[in-house]
């Protein structure tokens, strides 16, 4: 469909909150057209992404499949973090929630009690620190989206080093305690927070 295609190159080079106007030009559509098919420009985002987001939930069932849990956690961490990389356009609609979008933010729940079980597995192997939880990824993924936007196309890599970082601070071979975890409840209201403003 054009309108979901030129939506995903504008996302891709402007972020979530591009003109909706400019969506409507690259179409070669009008606005009213545009607004009939997505009134709303949740609507139009999650559309463009549904995609990706079923293979965002198709990755953590891929890393429940490894019969070694920490190296299926590691490898999930790395793909997640890799397609925010891939699709400048998806990079935030992971740190997002879209509660009126069923389909889309089934797939998102989905990914996330299978990363629940995938962390309690890679625990019970004693290679994951036990205070570690599922917002925690929420918190890398933020900070990924942060080092993709300021790196760009000029260190298109350095987003690796972070999750490297990461990965090791996640071991249980580092015992130092953390400050508390942020509550599901805090981090739903930060995603919420982070919607795109209206643009026309």
């Amino acid at each position: 469909m054009r309108v979901l295609a030129a939506a995903h190159e504008v996302f891709a080079e402007q972020g979530l909150e591009a003109p909706m106007n400019e969506i409507a030009r690259r179409a070669g559509v009008g606005i009213a057209t545009l607004h009939r098919r997505f009134p709303t420009r949740e609507d139009l985002i999650t559309a463009t992404f549904a995609v990706k987001m079923k293979a965002y939930a198709h990755a953590i069932d891929q890393a429940l499949q490894d019969p070694d849990p920490w190296r299926g956690f590691c490898g999930y961490i790395e793909r997640v973090c890799q397609m925010q990389a891939a699709d400048r356009g998806f990079t935030h609609v992971l740190t997002l929630t879209f509660p009126t979008a069923k389909a889309f933010e089934a797939d998102r729940n989905r990914s996330y009690h299978g990363f629940a079980r995938l962390i309690a597995r890679a625990k019970e192997t004693g290679r994951l620190r036990a205070g570690f939880s599922p917002e925690d990824l929420i918190l890398l993924l933020m900070a990924n989206a942060g080092v993709i936007s300021a790196t760009g196309e000029s260190a298109p890599d350095a987003w690796r080093r972070l999750v490297a970082y990461m990965v090791q601070a996640f071991s249980a071979d580092h015992t130092e305690p953390l400050p508390p975890a942020p509550t599901p409840k805090a981090i739903y209201r930060a995603m919420i927070r982070l919607q795109p403003r209206k643009t026309v």
